[in-house]
């Protein structure tokens, strides 16, 4: 009996090299690398060009945009096309462990250079000087805490927060409940109205509520709504941005702000309330209860978690309240809350220090927040 040799038909097959062995490709790094670094820079430079050279574009608004979005999109596609050539390059063992950081720097990066890093700014620049030339310790805090001014925006943040999320989530889950019983076009019709606000910015909102709330001299036709509807009654209309006695403007900007964001609760918790197995309503229902009573004591608790997301992100959204106070009163009339106090000591009063240390307390006062909602995400995840 003779052996195969090693170019004969009885050759013993070669043993297939395993991922981990494969060798390097300094030629492809090195052509990823460099199409990485091209592909940013002309990137970058075509958004600064729609920045800051329009007449390139004939001032076009429209041809701006479809330039930003095919150089956002096709950069982005063609800068991670670089990534995966030049990751792929080294030798598979360490190709698999970096495959995943280098798709995810990129947006870390814009991350860090757009929130955190302005951020960690802001915090220097709140003990330093009013143009940020020199220290000053804790002088722009003892200045605001000083102020009524502050004090003031503090107090009206506080109501903001007690009314606006409660309010907006209880309205969202009426409106929700409500809803579900119509029939299937009137539950559209229905969602869709209360929902429609959402499509209008905070300044649109805030001017189309303007013309709610407009006053005009005594003796004139009243031109808001609200005013005729009060001179019809055979009562004196009122300047109701400037009435302060109960902080009743600062209620009737809060009605901007609900009446926004009634359809996101609504949209979401509706969502929640048909995620509820119908198999444990029927039996409710069999047992004889009452559909109040199945709402609260076997609907609501299994839509608890949405209802509790919702309300924190209402939340998050009114500690940052700004466009509809700077739009409507500006901060006027015991109005003012924390992010309009910022803006006008930035801008208007050149305090950078002091503005620098009133966004420094907004952020202490959203900081809790989040990491209760993070925390809740994480318990909610890990029951799943």
């Amino acid at each position: 009996m003779t052996t195969g040799t090693l170019s004969g038909k009885g050759a013993a097959p070669a043993a297939p090299r395993t991922r981990g062995s494969s060798p390097a490709r300094p030629l492809q790094v090195l052509i990823g690398a460099v199409g990485m670094v091209v592909t940013a820079w002309l990137v970058c430079n075509a958004f600064l060009a729609c920045a800051y050279y329009p007449q390139w574009f004939l001032g076009s608004g429209i041809l701006i945009g479809i330039l930003g979005l095919v150089v956002g999109i096709g950069g982005s596609i063609v800068f991670f096309t670089f990534v995966n050539l030049c990751i792929e390059g080294f030798p598979a063992r360490l190709s698999e462990g970096l495959i995943p950081y280098a798709f995810l720097l990129p947006g870390f990066s814009l991350i860090g250079i757009f929130l955190l890093y302005p951020t960690v700014q802001t915090v220097v620049y709140s003990f330093a000087n009013d143009d940020s030339t020199d220290w000053v310790g804790l002088d722009n805090y003892a200045a605001i805490f000083s102020s009524s001014a502050f004090w003031s925006a503090m107090l009206n943040n506080l109501l903001w927060i007690l009314v606006v999320p409660v309010v907006t989530v209880s309205f969202g889950l009426a409106v929700a409940v409500l809803a579900d019983k119509l029939s299937a076009g009137g539950e559209r019709a229905a969602k869709s109205m209360i929902f429609l606000p959402m499509a209008i910015s905070f300044v649109g909102a805030a001017t189309i509520w303007g013309l709610v709330y407009a006053y005009d001299s005594p003796g004139d036709p009243q031109t808001g709504l609200l005013n005729a509807v009060v001179t019809t009654l055979g009562m004196d209309p009122q300047p109701w941005y400037q009435i302060s006695t109960g902080r009743l403007n600062s209620l009737l900007l809060m009605v901007i702000l609900i009446w926004l964001q009634t359809g996101f609760a609504m949209v979401l918790l509706s969502s929640a309330i048909k995620a509820v197995p119908e198999d444990t309503v029927e039996a409710g229902r069999m047992d004889g209860a009452s559909e109040v009573r199945i709402f609260w004591q076997i609907v609501f608790p299994q839509v608890r978690t949405t209802l509790v997301a919702v309300l924190i992100t209402v939340l998050i959204l009114v500690l940052k309240v700004f466009d509809v106070i700077y739009v409507t009163t500006n901060g006027l009339y015991d109005t003012d809350v924390i992010a309009n106090l910022f803006f006008r000591k930035l801008f208007t009063d050149q305090q950078a220090g002091q503005a620098s240390a009133v966004v420094v307390v907004l952020l202490l006062l959203v900081l809790p927040v989040l990491v209760y909602q993070v925390k809740s995400f994480r318990n909610q995840e890990a029951g799943r």
